[in-house]
């Protein structure tokens, strides 16, 4: 840095406020190193919270001089990140700007951190983001032979990428030496430890949003008297409905999925059974006004469940495009910390992957949590002219797990038949 940049030049990254309720977040992976230039606005690290994963923007152009929260550590909102000099101009050398060593062999090493005067980088060689991690599981690369670029010399996935297209190859598994002594002599023999009875392991930190889902279940487990009820719905007349209404929907760019027809049914039931759309505060039942619905996303790495506001509002095409727009902003990490907050219902859909039954935890500080179950056909009892046959049908399960120091049994069996009733019949239309 030049000798003329004043500290009026230097500008923090700080964690941001990021939703009413997020008041600390973890650092996943930075995107920029120390020397490297930086606009305005262009992402600079990846950060996690209890909620959501985002993209932390910069607040100004300039050169990243210092990164002072290296990745996994969790800080509070506020917290300095990074400092970006604001003085410097785009295309100033830097020693990250001369060639490295893999693109030019003949390269000497670089500066020592004494002979510049500034503070040694911290070793994160060791230290791999999940999506590393997982390729190279999937290559079978031992990420220790693995050239890192990151800050400290960690291993981004870049890097795993450039080893692989070098010619990086499976290695073969080291072979062992066969064990010679006698069968007959176990007196001889070492006791064997658990990890030799259970054979090879592997062992990986939690990723940030698995380690705020597990704190979260347990700590839902704990707070909550879990109870499940579960009815079967025949969904004949909701699969007849969805074939009339689909191409329509679909022109207008809707995907129209039986969940959104779950959703809604759900929404109406929770007006006439408002003890299910609360929560619990100490030893009160706070009942809320407006149905704000979680809807569950299945994300490569976790759960999200962002919400739909005022809910009760909606058609069942609103409902549908908005299940839609959610699921989809939140897989490409488009979502807004807000977005994920205030929910007062949540529901759940894991019969998309083929599950057929399930007792789902309850997303507190909430009451119930529904599950929409696989719809699979099976073979039912049906009345024909006064007569019973056998039928095949559309069939799945509604699977509500209830807080019972909020509600009973009964109060629980009713929202569920009347859902049942109106999916079948269709007396909410």
């Amino acid at each position: 840095m030049s000798s003329s940049r004043t500290d009026s030049s230097i500008v923090e990254v700080s964690m941001p406020q990021m939703g009413v309720s997020v008041a600390e977040g973890t650092i996943v992976e930075w995107r920029k190193r120390p020397g490297d230039w930086v606009k305005a606005d262009e992402p600079i690290c990846d950060v996690s919270t209890d909620k959501i994963d985002v993209e932390i923007p910069s607040p100004a152009s300039g050169r990243l001089t210092r990164i002072l929260i290296e990745p996994g550590e969790t800080v509070p909102v506020g917290t300095p990140l990074a400092e970006l000099d604001t003085a410097a101009e785009p295309g100033e050398a830097h020693p990250e700007e001369s060639p490295s060593p893999r693109s030019d062999p003949s390269s000497g090493p670089p500066d020592s951190a004494s002979d510049t005067g500034e503070a040694p980088e911290v070793d994160r060689s060791s230290f791999y983001s999940p999506v590393v991690r997982r390729l190279a599981d999937e290559h079978g690369v031992d990420l220790g032979r693995v050239e890192g670029t990151g800050v400290g010399g960690r291993v981004r996935k870049v890097d795993l990428m450039d080893f692989l297209e070098d010619g990086g190859a499976k290695e073969e598994p080291e072979e062992r030496p066969m064990h010679t002594e006698s069968p007959y002599q176990p007196e001889l023999q070492p006791a064997a430890s658990a990890g030799d009875l259970i054979g090879p392991t592997r062992r990986e930190q939690m990723s940030p949003i698995r380690t705020q889902i597990a704190r979260h279940m347990l700590d839902s487990r704990r707070a909550s008297a879990h109870c499940t009820t579960i009815v079967e719905v025949d969904f004949s007349r909701i699969a007849r409905r969805r074939r009339e209404l689909r191409e329509a929907m679909a022109r207008r760019g809707v995907n129209l999925t039986y969940l959104a027809f779950v959703a809604r049914e759900a929404v109406a039931a929770l007006e006439r059974h408002p003890v299910l759309n609360a929560s619990i505060e100490g030893e009160e039942i706070v009942y809320h006004d407006q149905v704000n619905l979680g809807i569950a996303v299945a994300l490569e790495n976790g759960l999200i469940v962002p919400v739909i506001r005022q809910a009760e509002r909606l058609s069942l095409e609103g409902l549908a495009a908005a299940i839609g727009d959610l699921a989809t902003r939140a897989r490409e990490k488009r979502l807004h910390p807000d977005e994920v907050q205030g929910g007062t219902f949540t529901i759940t859909n894991p019969g998309q992957f083929g599950a057929v039954l399930a007792t789902p935890i309850i997303n507190q500080p909430q009451v119930a949590i529904l599950d929409l179950e696989a719809i699979v056909k099976r073979p039912v009892v049906v009345e024909r002219d006064g007569d019973e046959a056998i039928a095949i049908h559309p069939m799945s399960y509604l699977c509500m797990s209830w807080d019972h120091r909020a509600l009973d049994g009964a109060e629980a069996a009713r929202f569920l038949a009347g859902m049942k009733r109106a999916l079948e019949e269709g007396e909410s239309e």
